[in-house]
Parts: C-alpha cells; sequence; structure tokens
C-alpha cells in the first residue's frame, strides 16, 4: 500500500479524506447471542467514551467446537470503533455485561481511512468518562 503521506503519492487526494496511516484507532469484533446483549454492551462503551461508535449486525450463525461438541447458533457481530489505547477498557466493559463464558473479543488495527472519520473517532475517545 502507498505511503499516502509522501507527497509524490498524495497526487489528488484530498487531505480530510486520505488514506493517511492514523493507527492510534482499531476495531474490536465481538459477538454477542442477541441483539439485546450486545446493545446493552455497546451503549455502556458509548456512554463511558470507550467507544465512538458500535455497530451491530444481526443475522449471523456460528459454527464451533465447544467443551467437545460442535454447535450452531445464531449470533450479532459488534464492532467497536476505539483507539488502541482505550482497547483493554473497552473489551473488560463488555465483558462485564456479556452473557459469555469465553466472548469473541478480538483488537483489529486500522491502516488508513477518510481521516476525518479516523480523527472524529480520536476524539469520542480521548477522555473516558465515569461508569
Amino acid at each position: 500500500m502507498p505511503d499516502f503521506d509522501k507527497p509524490e503519492n498524495a497526487k489528488g487526494r484530498e487531505s480530510d479524506a486520505a488514506d493517511a496511516p492514523i493507527t492510534d484507532v482499531v476495531l474490536i469484533y465481538m459477538t454477542f447471542p442477541d441483539g439485546d446483549a450486545a446493545a446493552i454492551a455497546g451503549e455502556t462503551l458509548v456512554e463511558r467514551g470507550l467507544a465512538a461508535c458500535v455497530n451491530i449486525i444481526p443475522g449471523m450463525v456460528s459454527i464451533y467446537r465447544w467443551k467437545g461438541e460442535i454447535n450452531q447458533d445464531g449470533e450479532v457481530v459488534m464492532i467497536v470503533k476505539t483507539r488502541r489505547e482505550a482497547a483493554d477498557a473497552a473489551m473488560a466493559a463488555a465483558r462485564e455485561r456479556h452473557p459469555y463464558e469465553n466472548p469473541a473479543m478480538l483488537v483489529i488495527p486500522v491502516h488508513g481511512g477518510a481521516r476525518a472519520f479516523l480523527e472524529w473517532i480520536a476524539a469520542e475517545t480521548r477522555t473516558p468518562r465515569p461508569s
């Protein structure tokens, strides 16, 4: 991927929508048994300033082995938009409200995106709020 911060690679790109790397932003992928459980956790994350936004995506089917048995269950995905420094606190807060014994939680680095959007995520999660 070209480095768009270099002038020779930035031609034709608007500065506020460039794919310039802002490495502070991450996504956290989580799964929940239903939309209500995800909404409870997601609202907590946004209220506390641990996430700028969460997306709750229904209709996923998971097939997995748990305690020696193959299972197939409907779930929802929640994607959390936050900063790397807030990721551990966001996962801890979500885990407090999560019904699973071992919830799926993966931190995924963001290597670029719309600059204004990435800056908004960083600003919204800069100062965590009390619970």
